[in-house]
Parts: structure tokens; sequence; C-alpha cells
């Protein structure tokens, strides 16, 4: 007749449960030494890619690549990464590995990058090891210098968009607002140390003796920082696996069914709330686990994927669409930075005689480029940081207009009034443009999740894994869209040139741009409040 402690302390569970079980649950928070150790990734891989920046163009031209194969170098890894990013986002959604949904993607990545790294700095010293002086070891030089620096594009590119999902999965709302405003202040620090480690004269210290040259020096701290910050993040934050988060639900339901008769449950109407459970399960995938897999593999054919991108809502495609406007003139004042200053700057001339007075200057003025790009990097790290005292006064719209607003006059006065010492200054600018696309397009898409997860808890319902997407395709999207500004910029800036007849141009379309995303995140971007 009365019921007993355990019925009534079922229940009173079920009670709390009833409209709340299925909504998203606050995972829990994060203490900042582990928000750090998860950024240590993207200090890794921005330190390679330094190198990569600081290296590849000479590595390149001593395997003697020809100038009409250069285009080809650069435009094969974004072309592929546009193609595969939202296929390899949507897998890891769902991949159902014991160690989680985005750590066995992320280190599979790691390693694509490492072996880039090892084909293009040391493919030539293994061709020449292998085979005497001939075209064919020239022609085979050339082919594994490239495919190192295809390969380690693509990963390092493609590795950006698992890492970010791996944040949002893992921590709360504030952590991950935190988390990647650590992941900006450790890109800057990384490609500020990998600008400066590759400035240096390795060649003629003890470790260049050692090895042999100064690529095989760089190839080792590169590889050795890689993978001791790539086994730190890993490590870093457990991922609860796939398949256990569907067994909890389960049992929940399991637990909703087996309240006995004369329970708290019964006498407040049970049956009822037993319905709405089962419905806010999405039906429990109409309880057939096969039809679940089918969904899945139905998901993710790149049919499904490309119309899931195309049908996405609006306020997403015009994130994406600011997105894509921003790194387009971001990259194409990075490109051909160091070459503006040589040509612009410093009145150099690249095409003269390696042993001639222009030419000579020219390289001076790629030096002096090297040292923009590191404060370039230097500052990005310390906006990062002040980012997180500027949010609460002008919120994300703010620093979203004024990333976009400082870069386009920046580099609008570097084109007009080209000087090495303003030149310099203004670098810095190009920090606040890095960090903000670093950070504000993932922020406003944890913000676009959070409210899709108030208003599925608001109206008790749970959207249809047919019709749901994973915060690893949106992170997915987003990144999809820097490879599609590397191939706008690596197959029409070129172009644009010749007809202009002066990199000016490049600097001058990068401000434009940059200007018109000013405007576009300002008037169609949407903010939520």
């Amino acid at each position: 007749m009365y019921p007993n402690v355990k019925d009534i302390e079922n229940s009173a569970s079920l009670e709390q449960m009833n409209g709340e079980i299925f909504q998203a649950v606050e995972p829990p928070r994060r203490s900042t030494g582990r928000l750090i150790m998860h950024g240590m990734a993207m200090f890794g891989r921005e330190f390679c890619y330094a190198v990569e920046a600081a290296y590849v163009t000479p590595v390149l031209l001593s395997v003697g690549l020809p100038r009409s194969l250069y285009s080809l170098v650069w435009l094969i890894s974004p072309i592929l990464g546009f193609i595969l990013q939202p296929v390899v986002g949507s897998a890891s959604d769902h991949c159902r590995s014991r160690w989680g949904r985005r750590r066995p993607y992320i280190l599979s990545l790691g390693i694509i990058m490492v072996i880039g790294m090892t084909l293009y700095l040391n493919g030539d010293t293994a061709v020449s090891a292998v085979l005497s002086p001939s075209p064919e070891k020239r022609t085979w030089a050339i082919v594994i210098t490239m495919l190192g620096v295809v390969a380690f594009d693509f990963a390092a590119d493609f590795i950006d968009g698992p890492i970010k999902a791996y944040l949002f999965d893992v921590c709360s709302h504030d952590d991950k607002e935190r988390g990647l405003h650590y992941h900006a202040l450790l890109t800057g620090l990384g490609g500020a140390l990998g600008y400066l480690t590759g400035a240096m004269d390795w060649g003629s210290t003890f470790l260049g003796r050692i090895m042999g040259s100064e690529f095989q020096v760089m190839y080792f701290l590169a590889t050795a920082v890689f993978l001791i910050l790539l086994a730190v993040h890993l490590f870093s934050i457990p991922e609860t696996p796939l398949e256990n988060k569907k067994e909890e639900l389960a049992l929940l339901l399991k637990h909703d069914g087996l309240s006995p008769y004369g329970s708290m449950d019964k006498a407040q109407n049970g049956s009822l709330k037993t319905k709405k459970i089962a419905r806010s399960l999405s039906q429990m995938e109409e309880n057939n686990p096969q039809d679940i897999e089918e969904q899945v593999q139905k998901r993710m054919t790149f049919k499904s994927l490309i119309r899931a991108l195309l049908t996405m809502p609006a306020h997403y495609q015009y994130l994406c669409l600011s997105h894509l406007i921003g790194w387009t003139a971001f990259l194409s004042n990075m490109l051909f930075f160091t070459d503006f200053m040589g040509q612009i700057v410093f009145h150099g001339n690249p095409y003269a005689e390696h042993n001639s007075t222009a030419y000579l200057i020219y390289e001076r003025g790629v030096e002096v480029g090297c040292w923009g790009m590191c404060i370039n990097a230097i500052s990005s790290a310390l906006y990062s940081y002040l980012q997180k005292a500027l949010l609460p006064f002008i919120g994300l719209k703010g620093l979203y207009f004024v990333g976009y607003l400082l870069f386009g006059l920046g580099t609008g006065f570097i084109g007009l009034f080209p000087n090495v010492y303003s030149t310099l200054v203004l670098c810095s600018l190009f920090g606040v443009m890095s960090s903000t696309l670093y950070t504000v397009p993932f922020n406003l898409i944890s913000e676009y999740h959070r409210e899709e997860e108030r208003e599925l808890q608001a109206s008790g319902k749970s959207q249809a894994p047919s019709q749901s997407r994973g915060k690893g395709i949106d992170c997915a999207a987003l990144t999809c869209m820097v490879q599609l500004a590397q191939i706008i910029v690596g197959g029409g800036l070129g172009l644009l040139v010749i007809l202009a007849g002066s990199v000016v141009v490049v600097v001058i379309s990068a401000s434009a741009a940059s200007l018109i995303g000013c405007c576009f995140v300002a008037f169609f971007v949407r903010y939520v409040e």
C-alpha cells in the first residue's frame, strides 16, 4: 500500500528525468590545465606549418621542380580537402571506436602529417642514397617531394575540424569559449616559435653537422615537437564512446519500464511519461538497431552530405560564406607577403641573376618579410588573450567586425604606402585577423548548437537521426571554406598579378575582400543573444 524507499527514489529520479534526460547533458567543467593540454595540438600543427612556410620553397627549388607545377602543388591539397572534409566530419560523428569519435581521426591525420614532412624534407636525400645522378633520380625526387607537400597540407588543414569537434563534445559551453581562446593563443605561439626556429642557420650548428643538412635538423625538431604535443592533446580529456551513450539511454528506458505497481511513478500517471520519454528518444530509432545503421550509412554517402550542406539553415550558410571571404582575404595577403616585401617594399628583382645586387636585395626583403610573419604570429597569440577581456563588452559581433575591419585597413595602408617600418608595425594587425578566424566562427557554431538544443528541450522533442547534423560536419563545413579559399587564391591571384603586372594588386585585393567581409559579418551573420 505504501511505496518503499527504493521505489520513491527511482520514481523521483524518473520525475527529474522526465523532459530532461534527453536534453543535451552539460559535460563537467574542465580545468585550465586540461584545456591547455587540449590546445597543444594546435601549437604543434602551427609550428610545423611555419617550418613548411620557411623551407618548402627552397626544398622545391633544390629538387628542380618546374615553375609550371608550382600551382599544381598548392591546388591538389585544398581540392582533396574540400571534397573529403564533409565525409570525414560526418564519419567522425558516427565513429564507434572505444577511444571516442574524434581522437582516432586526429591520430590518423597526425600520422599523415609526419609522413608528409618525412617525404618533403628527406625525399631528395633518400632518392640520392638509392639512385645515382640521372634524369630518373630528378624525376623521383620531384614526385616524392610533391607527394610530401600535398600529404602534409592535406592532413594539416584537415585536422582542425576534428580537433574543434573534440573540444565541443567534451566541454561545457563556457569551457568551449575558454578552449577556443587557448587554441588561438597556442596557435600564435606555435607559429612564432616555428618562424624563429626556421630563421636560424642550422646548417652551421652541431646538429647540422651531425645530421647532414638544415633540412634534416628541422625535420627532427618539427617531428619531435609535433608528436609530443599530439600525445599530450590525445590524453588531455577523455571521450565517451558513442556505443556507451546509446547503452545508457537504453538502460534508462528499461528503468522506466520496471517501475512496480504502487510506485510514485504510477501514482503520477507514469504511463504518459513513459510515452513522452520514448518520443524524446526519437522513438529509440523505432527500437530497431539495424535501422540506425542504415540511416547512418545513408547519411554518410557523399551525395547525402552535399545535400545536407546545401540545405543547412540560412544562418549556417551565411557564417560559412563570411568565413570564406575572411580566409580568401587572409590567404591572399599571407601567401604573397614575403614576395611583396622583396619586390615592392625593398625594390628587388626575383628574376635577376642570383649573384646580382637586385636579387640580393630581394632576398633581404624576403627575410624581413619572414620577421613580419613572426610578428603576425606573436600578435595573434596576444590578441587571443585580449579577446577574453573584450568579449563581455563588444560581444562576438564586435570581435568579428573589428577583426575584419583592422585587417582591411592595415593591408590597404601597406599596399598604398609601402614602407619597411610601417609595414612591420601593421603586420600586428594580421594577427588580429588570424585570431579572429580561428575563434569567432567556431564560437558561433557552438552558440547555434546550444540554441538548437534549448529549442528542442523547450518543445520536449528530439531531432530525428535522418535530420540531425553533428558538430563534426558543421566544423567540417567551416574548415571546407579554408580549402575553398586556397583554391580561389591559388587559381586566381596568379592570373591577377600577371594582368596587373605588380604584386601590389594582391595586397589591395586582400584589403577589399576584408572590407567586404566586414560589411557581411555586420549585416548577414546571425548572433545569438
